[in-house]
């Protein structure tokens, strides 16, 4: 039997936001619903432009291949995880946070990264610790980060995720995935600012030498201070960053 005709998406859904793989007839519809569309959500940028991010129902049930009730379960699950919001005669918007719930957020996320990186100096293989360099190879005096900011961003984040997960400590993991929606959405919103690309560089690999020197102290300092000037820079600047 032919699949459904696939219709063309809203196009606040474009196909770079909201990367979404067609559920298997046999599995659960509500429950692969929900993993499917948080899933979605997580990779999604929702802080690039100052407009909300819009879901529509009727899309994501022909793009899933299911109908809309479990869609509207799905979506049920994702406002009490608070996700998403339903706004009368509006739709369904993913849910972005104030600037004062950002700011607790990063400085949420310093604490655990800092924590990662004290773990990582006791546990991790040298050879893992030394494999974070890889992220910035790329980037020197000559080819400096400001000068390619998507490429720079990209490594940036990937960097901070490293961190998390090779500290092997999967409660870590559960607590940044709850973060990183809204975490990596600012990185990426300020580390085009010229004076937070400027020091960022610099930043990490000083976090990767206190990591390879096994100095636990000084790579928890690090790691924990570089974020909480992420916290600092929004804190201050947070208002302008949409402008």
């Amino acid at each position: 039997m032919p699949e459904p005709k696939q219709t063309k998406a809203s196009p606040t859904m474009a196909d770079t936001d909201i990367a979404i793989v067609r559920i298997a007839p046999e599995t659960s519809f509500k429950n692969k619903a929900y993993e499917a569309l948080k899933e979605a959500i997580l990779k999604m940028d929702i802080y690039a432009t100052p407009e909300p991010v819009m879901l529509d129902e009727r899309a994501l049930s022909e793009r899933l291949g299911v109908s809309r009730t479990p869609i509207r379960e799905a979506i049920a699950m994702l406002e009490q995880d608070g996700f998403v919001k339903t706004v009368p005669r509006r739709g369904i918007v993913v849910v972005r946070r104030t600037k004062a719930e950002i700011v607790d957020m990063i400085r949420a996320w310093a604490a655990l990264e800092s924590m990662a990186a004290r773990l990582i100096t006791t546990t991790a293989r040298k050879k893992d610790i030394s494999s974070l360099r890889d992220f910035f190879k790329d980037f020197s005096d000559d080819r400096l980060p400001q000068d390619h900011i998507e490429e720079y961003s990209k490594a940036n984040i990937a960097f901070h995720q490293a961190l998390i997960s090779l500290s092997e400590s999967p409660v870590l993991v559960d607590l940044t995935n709850d973060l990183l929606l809204h975490v990596r959405g600012y990185r990426q919103l300020t580390i085009g600012r010229k004076d937070r690309t400027a020091t960022s560089l610099p930043e990490h690999l000083g976090i990767i030498e206190a990591l390879e020197a096994r100095d636990t102290e000084l790579a928890e300092k690090r790691a924990r201070d570089h974020t909480l000037g992420l916290a600092a820079y929004v804190e201050a600047h947070g208002q302008e960053l949409f402008t």
